[in-house]
C-alpha cells in the first residue's frame, strides 16, 4: 500500500460514513478490517469493529477538507 495513505482508523460505522462522503467526491477508498478478515480465516488477533480507510496519495489533497469536516462533525 505504498501508493496509498491511511486517513482513518476507528469504528466501522464512522468509517462507512467517511467512505460515503469520499464516494460523493468520486474517490473510491479502500476499507480494511483485519478483525473480520481474521475471523474468516479462523483466527482473531485484532480489535473488533475497527476499520482502516485508505485513499490514493494523489487524491489526498482533493479529499482533505472533506475528511477534516466529517471528523469535526462527528467530533472524532
Amino acid at each position: 500500500m505504498s501508493e496509498t495513505k491511511r486517513i482513518y482508523t476507528g469504528p466501522t460505522l464512522i468509517a462507512k460514513g467517511l467512505v460515503a462522503r469520499l464516494n460523493e467526491l468520486g474517490i473510491s477508498p479502500i476499507e480494511r478490517n483485519d478483525h473480520d478478515s481474521s475471523l474468516r480465516a479462523g483466527f482473531t488477533m485484532s480489535i473488533a469493529n475497527q476499520t482502516m480507510v485508505f485513499i490514493r496519495k494523489d487524491e489526498y489533497e482533493k479529499a482533505q477538507s472533506t475528511i477534516d469536516e466529517y471528523l469535526e462533525e462527528i467530533q472524532e
